[in-house]
């Protein structure tokens, strides 16, 4: 094998990693599998066999690449160069108050600040803006994650949630990546601790009032199982348990009503959610049933008036319709939205007077804004929406935090050219003002830049929709570019197309970035989702394929120059693919990867196993088995050319397990025929997505990007560029 010699800080030489092989037989429905590489699965993640080949490979891999370390250096200062490092989030007034996030230049995280808002108790206008300088009120730091931050090796906080008062706040903490949070009480003003923390649970918490708050704890299993309403100044053992989900194919979600007068508690599998209440002025009275538990229902719940407004979900009406019931009759159901087979309710946002409803149509989402009659009055079928018009051909819209008593609706509009802007929206006017938009620096324009959308054939014939985006005078667009393409296309998670600065590195390096929005994701709606799951799941991987052939095709790239990427069960499909049409990618990033499916899905210890057999399939049957056995990506590695792969994992991830992807880097080495890069980096003090700090995260992309470069031969090219420069 053969490495760059660039830098001159290069370490010492480090061996191919070659794991020890230990026959380990899986018997099921008579068919034997054989996996020589079991052993590296540790669950207590302190075996020190198992640490000292991830070490082995961490320094393989560090070697490898220290050839590009220059080229690597180069390309985190062009992202950091993009960033405005000290910075603020765009404020939301909550109460006497507008609250917001800063960044300070050099600082790996956020300080949570807010200060006096002069217009309290004013309506609210789209016009406000939050007065700084000499004379406005001065700025107080509720929480510096610096501080918290530097006796840890990573560092994050789940939910921040500031009490109805505005005097407390409760936030949840994770210091190992296991996303097993910590939570804190402490006083806004001084930062004092109200009691003792509360521990092991997930990072959903609200308010039931100013002197307690509602929270989840999970199972052995990392299962969300149990709701409880601590009071505060009582020890958490005093704590009462408000639900216990037994079912371990459902977990708990929880959320506040925009009326905040209700919290929502949701018991949901992949098919079927029903949803409690719990009145926040009487949260000693437990829950109550809004929606109850019927076997392929999903209904979610929000709040107005004397009326609770439900997104419902069933088999006929698998898009959603949105209907609205009394509070006190749940089962009285008037029908607002009715269900349209080409379009896929996905949000809404409920204040006083209006509704703002987020849908989803022909692969992009649509905001319309509809006036509600006074509170009290019959509510009816909804008429007469505006909708907000959006200029690029490809977009991302989502709403933000609103405040329930105004008519100021907040969005973020982003494209794969536009950077984040978060507008405020008057429903009455149709008037729409720009609040924040993150500056990128570094001479970015977005001019330069061209978005679009295409579509290619699957093989049964679907039409796959593809978002592009490229530099105008950077690409010929005659096959001669690189291309990186990217896919996940599981769990109905639409991969929008927004922007990401640090993309901006490979496009000025004239790459073209492309998205695949596959089925198994939602970009198209419900039947999107369900075409590429269970027993179709195999329709994820060749939409990919069928993409990939359009771009070569149309001449966007040639399969010398194509490069894939997927993280999580996006690296599912990347180890599928590649096993599929090794032939077609120069290529391969799979970050985080679910690659042992079979394995996995029989393990019911394991978290997330029980409660995703209705997403990939239970494979304790017999049909599933072998399906999911056809295009696990570890199960079919096979003897044969592979293309250039770097995969990434993290020791302490409760999502996909970091022995998933050492066994099947283990597994490529011993068995592909070519000798392409094959390079595994695993963090060891981190999770599911990777280290914590702003700045730490941008390594890896650096480590990624110049990966690809690598693989593509770019690297002198690209030096002696920066050298010129």
């Amino acid at each position: 094998m053969t490495t760059d010699t660039s830098s001159s800080a290069s370490p010492a030489p480090a061996p191919l990693p070659v794991a020890k092989k230990a026959r380990h037989e899986m018997e099921m429905f008579g068919d034997i599998r054989v996996d020589n590489y079991y052993w590296l699965r540790d669950d207590s993640r302190s075996d020190p066999e198992v640490l000292g080949y991830l070490h082995q490979e961490n320094a393989y891999t560090e070697f490898v690449m220290s050839g590009t370390k220059q080229l690597q250096d180069q390309i985190y200062a062009e992202i950091r160069g993009h960033i405005k490092e000290d910075d603020i989030t765009a404020p939301v007034q909550r109460g006497p108050y507008y609250y917001y996030e800063r960044t300070l230049e050099g600082k790996e995280y956020s300080q949570h600040c807010r200060r006096l808002a002069p217009n309290d108790g004013a309506p609210l206008s789209v016009y406000d803006t939050m007065p700084t300088g000499p004379d406005a009120p001065p700025e107080h730091i509720i929480l510096d994650e610096n501080l918290k931050a530097q006796e840890h090796k990573y560092y994050s906080i789940g939910h921040f949630k500031v009490s109805p008062n505005n005097k407390l706040v409760a936030y949840a903490e994770d210091t190992k990546g296991d996303e097993i949070y910590t939570v804190y009480i402490i006083d806004a003003e001084s930062g004092a601790p109200i009691g003792k923390p509360l521990q092991r649970m997930t990072s959903y918490i609200e308010w039931a009032g100013d002197e307690a708050i509602v929270y989840i704890t999970m199972d052995e299993i990392l299962r969300p199982d149990k709701v409880w309403l601590h009071k505060l100044g009582t020890d958490q053992s005093a704590d009462s348990c408000l639900y216990h989900e037994k079912d371990d194919m459902f977990s708990l979600d929880l959320e506040a009503s925009e009326s905040k007068k209700y919290l929502f508690v949701s018991s949901e599998s992949k098919i079927t959610r029903f949803v409690f209440y719990l009145d926040t002025s009487k949260p000693e009275n437990g829950l109550t049933v809004v929606t109850s538990r019927v076997v392929g229902i999903d209904t979610s719940v929000s709040h107005r008036g004397n009326h609770f407004f439900l997104k419902r979900r069933t088999e006929e009406c698998f898009n959603s319709e949105l209907l609205a019931c009394p509070v006190d009759n749940p089962s009285a159901i008037t029908v607002l939205l009715p269900h349209r087979p080409s379009i896929k309710i996905q949000d809404i946002q409920l204040f006083s007077d209006h509704l703002a409803v987020y849908e989803r149509e022909n692969g992009l989402v649509k905001l319309t804004t509809y006036h509600l009659p006074t509170v009290g009055e019959p509510l009816e079928r909804l008429q007469g929406g505006r909708t907000v018009d959006f200029a690029d051909p490809v977009y991302y819209i989502y709403p933000e935090e609103s405040q329930f008593c105004s008519s100021i609706l907040r969005f973020v509009y982003s494209s794969l050219r536009t950077p984040i802007s978060v507008y405020d929206y008057d429903m009455n006017t149709g008037v729409s003002v720009l609040k924040k938009s993150e500056t990128v620096l570094g001479g970015f324009d977005a001019s330069n830049y061209v978005t679009e959308r295409q579509w290619a054939t699957a093989s049964d014939g679907t039409q796959v929709p593809i978002s592009v985006v490229y530099r105008k005078n950077s690409v010929k667009l005659d096959g001669s570019d690189p291309l990186l393409l990217y896919g996940y296309g599981s769990y109905e998670v639409c991969i929008d197309p927004s922007f990401k600065a640090s993309r901006l590195s490979l496009l000025d390096k004239g790459f073209i970035y492309a998205i695949a929005h596959v089925r198994g994701g939602g970009d198209m709606g419900r039947q999107w989702y369900e075409n590429g799951k269970l027993l179709k799941k195999k329709n994820t991987f060749t939409d990919f394929i069928a993409c990939a052939e359009y771009l070569i095709e149309k001449k966007y790239c040639m399969k010398e120059k194509l490069c894939i990427n997927g993280r999580s069960a996006g690296g599912l499909l990347i180890g599928a693919v590649l096993n599929m049409r090794p032939d077609l990618f120069k290529a391969a990033v799979a970050g985080v990867p679910f690659v042992d499916i079979v394995t996995t899905m029989l393990d019911p210890t394991l978290p997330l196993t029980t409660s995703e057999w209705e997403e990939w399939g239970d494979p304790r049957k017999e049909e599933f088995y072998f399906y999911m056995k056809s295009y696990s990506p570890v199960d079919n590695v096979k003897a044969q050319n592979y293309p250039a792969i770097l995969v990434t994992a993290g020791l302490n991830d409760p999502r996909v397990m970091y022995s998933e992807a050492a066994k099947y880097v283990a597994k490529l080495r011993d068995t592909k025929t070519d000798n392409n890069l094959l390079l595994f980096k695993c963090e060891l003090g981190a999770g599911h997505f990777s280290k914590s700090g702003r700045f730490e995260k941008l390594q890896e992309d650096a480590l990624i990007y110049a990966f690809f470069m690598k693989a593509l031969d770019m690297v002198s090219a690209a030096s002696a560029a920066q050298t010129r420069l």
